[in-house]
């Protein structure tokens, strides 16, 4: 294995940083200093005030870009007037220092610029400007710091644009990870602008095989893209010591309250088990979102205010209790019409480590991690009848859950150990660094 100059360091590119829905995250970065890389942390936005108990385990620096205006309902230089005090000082210093590649970057941001609109009459993209300013703010750290010598975004629409832009003012290469809605919405990629960053990165990294194939259609080579689970700490998410079945049968489930995870499904699919004289509770977890007033209707419409729960975003420690206490867990997840979906959703591959049966959908990467009958139920996606019936059928089999339950612990320890999942980031990572700076 290639192994990096004594005291090298990987700047990560971060959209938002910490985020209590990001914990993979978090993880992925104390795993990386655990195994010996030493890492910078550079977060366009700010993080959440709520973190889980890993982030205080990072050693990495953090520093933020100033926050911006908004962009949408100004004109670009309206924009530019309200925010590039804020940015001056760093982008004259890399203007000065490196006025050939300041000035090439600024270029391709123009051009990204009025390249990406929705048609030749539509508005230029100005995001594109907004980005170039951060990316020269970045930079400006980067060039000062000699020790820095690969970079790593993650996502791959703006802060994946961000670090591409930095790799332009300092010369070094990047790679980055692709998730999910990142890939398939074409408004955060617009025309052919994943391929360009697929083609000018090092590598990439994505977290499910349907990813995996969609993204080599667009990369220079065959081993240009790897699959890499995000995997978890098993010794932490693991099943209770004394499973005791309550009374009701609690189903829980977890996401952001928005329309790809299916909460308006599991809404009609317990009144249709209510309906038919099952008693149960339902708990919901997670920070809201657009369908939020959806779910909150629809529990209202169907008088199921005493079966489900809506309850705030919880930390790490708080969800694993209420894995220990849930009877089964699902997430009916779905494509919507933008493109918007799921890989493989982390809270699944915890509550399955904690020994809990799912009930998910065929969809994008949750084959990979559930397969029916197997350590779980799939059903198609929207069929909320479908959905009543895979949790009756749980509900009300223990044998079955007992048996799905111990699978779907094998499934976490076999492909989802986050020890053996981030050692190939880690030699990916490690391996960039015996490169050095890419050609300008």
């Amino acid at each position: 294995m290639t192994t990096a100059a004594p005291g090298k360091t990987i700047a990560y590119i971060l959209k938002g940083f910490p985020r209590l829905s990001e914990t993979f995250i978090a993880n992925e970065i104390h795993l990386l200093e655990t195994m010996g890389l030493r890492l910078k942390l550079f977060s366009i936005k700010q993080g959440d005030e709520q973190t889980h108990a890993v982030v205080d385990k990072i050693a990495a620096p953090l520093d933020y870009c100033p926050q911006t205006t908004s962009l949408s309902g100004t004109t670009l230089g309206r924009w530019l007037n309200e925010n590039w005090p804020h940015y001056k000082a760093a982008n004259l210093r890399v203007l000065r220092r490196s006025p050939v590649a300041y000035l090439f970057t600024l270029m391709r941001a123009v051009w990204m610029m009025l390249s990406y609109r929705s048609s030749l009459l539509a508005r230029p993209k100005k995001v594109f400007i907004k980005e170039f300013l951060q990316a020269a703010y970045i930079a400006d750290q980067i060039l000062d710091d000699p020790r820095i010598g690969h970079l790593h975004g993650h996502f791959c629409h703006g802060a994946t644009t961000i670090t591409w832009f930095i790799s332009l003012l300092t010369g070094l290469e990047f790679s980055f990870t692709a998730h999910a809605k990142d890939i398939y919405q074409k408004q955060l990629n617009p025309g052919d602008l994943l391929e360009k960053k697929i083609r000018s990165s090092r590598f990439v990294v994505t977290c499910t095989g349907a990813n995996h194939t969609h993204l080599s259609a667009l990369s220079p080579a065959p081993d240009h893209v790897h699959t890499i689970y995000h995997g978890l700490d098993t010794g932490y998410f693991t099943p209770a010591p004394e499973k005791r079945d309550i009374d009701p049968p609690l189903i829980l489930s977890v996401g952001r309250f928005v329309e790809k995870k299916g909460f308006d499904l599991l809404i009609e699919a317990c009144a249709s088990l209510k309906a038919d004289g099952h008693d149960f509770h339902c708990i919901i977890v997670g920070e809201k979102g657009d369908a939020y007033p959806t779910v909150t209707r629809l529990i209202k419409h169907h008088k199921l205010e005493k079966h489900i729960t809506l309850h705030r975003a919880v930390t790490q420690s708080e969800l694993r209790e209420l894995y220990h206490r849930a009877t089964l867990f699902t997430l009916p997840c779905r494509i919507i019409a933008d493109g918007d979906r799921d890989g493989i959703p982390n809270v699944m591959v915890e509550a399955m480590s904690c020994g809990l049966p799912c009930v998910s959908t065929r969809i994008s990467g949750i084959p990979e991690l559930v397969k029916h009958q197997i350590n779980g139920l799939l059903i198609e996606q929207n069929d909320c009848q479908a959905l009543a019936a895979a949790l009756l059928k749980l509900l009300g089999n223990e044998a079955l859950r007992t048996r799905l339950s111990e699978q779907a612990r094998n499934t976490v320890l076999t492909d989802f150990n986050s020890r053996q999942t981030t050692l190939e980031l880690q030699r990916l990572l490690q391996a960039s660094l015996s490169t050095g700076r890419a050609a300008a």
